[in-house]
């Protein structure tokens, strides 16, 4: 006979180490997330669980689901419970979240998410939809308004079900301008440089290019009442495992369909910047500054960017996990060299980058975790755009020595069958492909790592 499902009824067979840290009944609709993935609920989620447990406000979340209805439905069999399980050297420590209390998937759930969008008690949206999910031109790092998924949002009924979170969101706020709502802030937690600017413009753009003839007082009324803060986020979350259910049922003695796991690491810093009333995240650890840039960048080319050159290294090796990337002789020489490369790049006011490397050392070699590589290295043209090349360019103008930056996009090209220039120039770097020194030393890398020898 298998063990009952998580959902609310279960919570009293549960030890109350293993419970919410605050009861869900309490908690109402407040913030609307878009993108119902591991990480934000391994992230956002629990910072908000902390935050309503200790200030007893009733902080709680409607998730919605760009594309996965069949998460949707998981989700509200289990009355929106889940179980985080962090994964420490020292062993694993499990419990449920109880922060979500709404799951819509966006298609189908069309005017309920714009229902909620309009609604005077919900003052946050947050997105995590990855960088692709933003749609942006790679000429002018605005919305791309002729992608086929805009472009058909854009030619929709804004009130019926849209392809594209921004459309959804440009609709939702479009709706909130019209019917004279309190302001709200609009949060991505996306690894994005700037991510703060980038969705105002991305939604702004989708708002300027509609047919909607109100759109140029909607743009005045939002320039007031929308805020848009620039936010880091940081914790490493795995892809869920196929013994991840089974040992989340061992832990708490219940079913879990949509359990997450995460490292006993995180971070949140926000810019200070919020137009309504938000969650007190700091009382869990949550960061409020003036400028998240100096954090934000150091994050992207420290973290992101060594997990993106450990991903694409190791697939190159045949390895299969960060861990095991690291064990390596050459793992964790590869992350203390490239955090020294691009260090120069950062601004004065964030982390010591030594300090970062040493933490990011102990964090990739936790034996805990199993991240596979080949998640990290999904949408890789994408993720270089934002984590490698805007640090190679400023070092190459600088006359500076990038060897671990080259050895990575070689690693980067590899699988593809298209000539460096090429590639870079599909990734929009054109002013990197017509750099021959690098594209011939990029190119000259490519023999070693085909044999499998990885050279640092």
């Amino acid at each position: 006979m298998s063990a009952p499902l998580l959902n609310r009824a279960a919570l009293a067979r549960l030890a109350p180490a293993l419970r919410p840290a605050v009861d869900p009944a309490e908690l109402r609709a407040r913030i609307v997330h878009f993108g119902l993935g591991a990480f934000h609920r391994a992230h956002q989620a629990v910072y908000t669980e902390q935050a309503a447990a200790r200030s007893g406000e009733p902080w709680g979340i409607a998730a919605v689901a760009p594309r996965s209805v069949e998460t949707v439905r998981l989700l509200r069999e289990q009355d929106c419970l889940y179980s985080l399980t962090e994964r420490r050297p020292d062993g694993n420590r499990t419990r449920v979240v109880g922060s979500i209390v709404g799951a819509l998937a966006m298609g189908p759930d069309a005017k309920a998410a714009d229902a909620l969008l309009t609604d005077h008690e919900v003052t946050v949206v947050t997105l995590t939809v990855t960088e692709k999910g933003y749609h942006r031109s790679a000429l002018t790092g605005g919305l791309d308004i002729a992608a086929a998924p805009v472009a058909a949002d854009l030619a929709a009924d804004p009130h019926g079900p849209l392809n594209t979170v921004i459309g959804r969101l440009a609709a939702g706020l479009a709706a909130r301008m019209r019917a004279g709502a309190p302001p709200v802030s609009v949060v991505s937690c996306d690894n994005t440089a700037g991510n703060g600017a980038v969705l105002r413009r991305v939604v702004q753009d989708f708002v300027r290019a509609s047919a909607w003839p109100d759109r140029a007082e909607v743009l005045d009324r939002m320039s007031e009442a929308v805020a848009f803060p620039a936010t880091v986020v940081d914790r490493i979350v795995p892809a869920v495992g196929a013994g991840d259910r089974p040992a989340a049922a061992a832990a708490l003695g219940v079913r879990d369909q949509l359990p997450v796991t995460g490292e006993p690491y995180r971070q949140w810093v926000l810019e200070d910047s919020f137009g309504a009333a938000r969650p007190p995240w700091e009382l869990d650890g949550a960061l409020f500054v003036p400028d998240v840039a100096p954090y934000q960048l150091t994050k992207l080319r420290l973290l992101n960017g060594s997990h993106s050159a450990l991903a694409h290294l190791g697939l190159a090796a045949g390895l299969t996990t960060i861990a095991e990337t690291m064990a390596a002789d050459w793992g964790e020489r590869l992350v203390r060299t490239l955090c020294a490369e691009v260090a120069p790049t950062l601004p004065a006011g964030g982390p010591d980058a030594a300090a970062y490397a040493d933490d990011l050392v102990v964090r990739f070699t936790n034996p805990g975790m199993r991240h596979l590589l080949q998640q990290i290295a999904t949408d890789g043209p994408l993720k270089i755009q934002e984590r490698w090349l805007p640090a190679l360019r400023e070092l190459r103008a600088r006359g500076a020595d990038t060897p671990v930056l080259e050895l990575a996009l070689a690693a980067w090209a590899l699988p593809y069958e298209q000539p460096v220039p090429a590639l870079l120039r599909e990734a929009g770097a054109a002013d990197l492909a017509d750099d021959g020194a690098l594209t011939t030393t990029v190119t000259a890398r490519l023999p070693a790592l085909r044999a499998g020898r990885i050279e640092i």
